[in-house]
């Protein structure tokens, strides 16, 4: 009998023309505890099901849908799954989370896992329910946007199923596009281009059947009180402003990446502030499914109609482009909801590309830093994947600074092949490492080490043996939050965390786990991301972060100099290696490697 929470099974479905079929793969409750559910088993069913050094958009590369123990549970922010892969930006493995009613549904088919792999004739759309899979021709829904899919899928086979889609971006396989579900997105990789690689316009998915806590009762009285802790300070910012609040501050702060990282201020910010939009614009807050804190501020949009807008957004396609007219950052957003683009990679490639012109590498003279509409007329092109600069940026920075050549590498922002969220790394060292280590690429989710560099507990501007502790202490974290899985906007309402997760966790599953398991496995699960990189290819070299982070000291408004080194990161480097008990490369060892996949 499976643990309290999980039903012990995968469904390993495979796509194969014009039919598709499925398979109950076991998986034992060692798997589970050791890791989890979410991004954790994720992680795992990708070592196991993915064939080494295959092409992420092969259709023999796996995409997994995964839930956890905690999902339907009334538990806040619970109803929240990860899509995880190998990415076709980076080569190496991606995962991406998200809250919607497709987590329910998605594991209440019976399963804690749905892995796809194949290739269907046409493109199509994947159903699965208690009557098993099946394969639906859907040309129809060809050049959709997600939303457009998700409603026509409804409208074609009902309300009780529940959809996850991608849009043109996805069909035309661009290497960031998104996966979307009601109105969320797994944003980060390029998710959405594995599933078009798959010629599938989306999964569908209806509940069959339920699934028992070990202790209802105990559940419920938590339920209560992690509800009431929500309300608290600890998440008070993202009632009142969303995380678009965060602008301002790190103006002010000197960490607002600007013109492709030429500088950490932006004078543009107060029109782009989620104090003034607030108040000249805000219409709505939501909450994602089974959430009491609301984070999701919506504001109208000039000309009609209304958009969700959360920080990173604003910051890759305002102040990254130069762009400070908020009716052009609201249309670009909107714009990559419509085609289905990840607005981090989409708005960073556009950077890197704005300095190319300017450095007359890229012959496109209409793409300039400030100009809102070359930005819209930039993600139509990538979007569409248009002869030229269209197909180029498609690329992702890193392969598009590939075939321009001329040192443009130094300057395109990413790490890994994933471009940078926004964040200075040369003002917040602690983030710098996060940044530079991570298994996803360069990554604000995985790692929260910003949270050390803002919150003052370590010197920002120097980079040290404090801020390597910080780097690892919220990898550790995030990977607990990924895999049980509950929203990280919570973690402040924990004063112990490790200790109340494993109570939680607990309660659910019926395990006497306590915060020296669950710190273990969160251990086990970074490098269980590492070890699946390493297979891949990754190695030290890909630890570090652009040139310019490391060559070209930054010029603050104070009149101070960020200054952050390659010998100051490569030590930090070096010091994360040892604590995490890998080899002077990085690597995980051969033992542990064997230790990390339990053979079942």
């Amino acid at each position: 009998m499976a643990p309290g929470g999980f039903f012990g099974r995968a469904l390993l479905i495979d796509v194969d023309g014009d039919a598709a079929t499925g398979a109950a793969v076991e998986l034992d409750e060692r798997v589970l505890r050791a890791y989890l559910g979410g991004v954790g088993l994720g992680t795992w069913l990708l070592h196991r099901f993915a064939p080494p050094r295959a092409d992420p958009l092969a259709p023999e590369s796996p995409l997994a849908f995964v839930f956890s123990s905690l999902v339907g549970t009334p538990l806040t922010t619970s109803a929240k799954f990860a899509v995880v892969a190998k990415s076709p930006l980076t080569g190496l493995l991606t995962d991406a989370l998200a809250s919607s009613q497709f987590a329910i549904a998605g594991k209440l088919t019976g399963h804690d896992a749905l892995v796809i792999r194949g290739r269907a004739a046409q493109l199509s759309v994947l159903l699965i329910d208690a009557d098993g899979v099946r394969l639906e021709p859907a040309p129809e829904l060809a050049g959709n946007s997600a939303a457009e899919a998700e409603t026509r899928a409804r409208d074609r086979f009902g309300r009780g199923w529940r959809t996850a889609a991608i849009g043109p971006a996805g069909e035309r396989q661009v290497r960031y596009a998104t996966l979307s579900h009601d109105g969320r997105h797994a944003g980060r990789g390029g998710l959405g281009a594995v599933l078009g690689a798959k010629n599938l316009k989306a999964v569908l998915v209806r509940s069959a059947t339920k699934v028992a806590v070990a202790d209802q009762a105990g559940v419920l009285a938590a339920a209560k009180d992690l509800r009431r802790r929500s309300f608290g300070p600890a998440t008070a910012k993202y009632r009142e402003l969303g995380t678009l609040a965060n602008l301002l501050a790190f103006n002010a702060v000197s960490t607002l990446p600007t013109r492709n990282f030429t500088a950490a201020t932006f004078d543009g910010a107060p029109k782009l502030a989620a104090e003034e939009l607030h108040e000249l614009r805000g219409v709505a807050r939501n909450s994602c499914a089974s959430c009491s804190i609301g984070c999701e501020h919506i504001y109208s949009r000039k000309g009609g109609g209304s958009q969700r807008m959360e920080y990173e957004n604003v910051f890759a396609l305002g102040p990254l482009c130069g762009v400070s007219d908020p009716d052009d950052v609201f249309a670009a957003s909107a714009k990559c909801d419509e085609l289905g683009l990840d607005t981090i990679s989409a708005g960073g490639t556009i950077a890197w590309a704005m300095e190319c012109v300017e450095r007359d590498l890229i012959d496109e003279p209409w793409l300039r830093f400030g100009d809102g509409a070359a930005l819209l007329r930039a993600l139509d092109a990538i979007g569409t994947r248009e002869p030229g600069v269209g197909e180029l940026l498609a690329q992702g920075s890193r392969h598009a600074a590939g075939v321009v050549g001329h040192g443009s590498i130094d300057f395109a922002p990413q790490v890994k092949g994933l471009e940078l969220p926004g964040y200075e790394p040369r003002s917040l060292q602690s983030m710098a490492l996060g940044l530079a280590v991570n298994a996803r690429g360069a990554d604000h989710n995985r790692s929260g080490a910003y949270e050390a560099d803002l919150s003052g507990a370590v010197n920002r501007f120097d980079g040290g043996a404090a801020h390597v502790a910080a780097a690892i202490g919220t990898e550790d974290r995030a990977a607990v939050m990924d895999s049980m899985i509950l929203c990280k906007f919570l973690r402040g309402v924990f004063e112990d965390p490790f200790t109340e997760w494993a109570r939680l966790l607990s309660l659910v599953t019926g395990w006497a786990v306590d915060a020296a398991e669950l710190q273990a496995t969160a251990q086990r699960i970074v490098r269980a991301k590492r070890a699946f990189n390493q297979r891949e290819g990754a190695t030290a070299a890909d630890d570090t972060l652009p040139v310019r982070m490391l060559e070209t000291p930054l010029e603050l408004a104070s009149g101070r100099t960020a200054i952050l080194t390659a010998e100051r990161l490569q030590a930090m480097v070096d010091s994360y290696y040892v604590a995490r008990g890998l080899d002077e490369e990085g690597r995980v060892g051969k033992d542990d490697f064997l230790d990390l996949l339990v053979d079942t």
